[in-house]
């Protein structure tokens, strides 16, 4: 089993910062791609940005220049730092890894979700 656990979520003015984490663990051999997405109150989920073992990323274009996405492969945690929030990122925030478990297949695996609300 693979469990994975989202944190930072919270409230914060326009213009603040946050910084979201989502750590795995349990039968990991590895993981390849991670990736953040979020929905809004009334709308689809959307990708937000996401990166290879690698490190090559990519972002949605609401995003590129606020938001960076990295990676510790030797704690299988993915971050999300938010830079210059606006009160439209106010969504709830998931975590999506794609892990390979010590049976050699690779299956996608959610977070719980945490709440992002930008307020003033």
């Amino acid at each position: 089993q693979v469990q994975l656990v989202e944190s930072g979520g919270g409230l914060v003015q326009p213009g603040g910062s946050l910084r979201l984490s989502c750590a795995a663990s349990g039968s990991i051999f590895s993981i390849n791609a991670m990736a953040w997405y979020r929905q809004a109150p009334g709308k689809e989920r959307e990708l937000v940005a996401a990166i290879t073992r690698g490190g090559s990323t990519n972002y949605a274009d609401s995003v590129k220049g606020r938001f960076t996405i990295s990676r510790d492969n030797a704690k299988n945690i993915v971050f999300l730092s938010m830079n210059s929030l606006k009160p439209e990122d106010t969504a709830v925030y998931y975590c999506n890894l794609e892990v390979v478990t010590y049976d050699l297949r690779s299956r996608p695996y959610w977070g719980q979700g945490t709440q992002v609300t930008v307020s003033s």
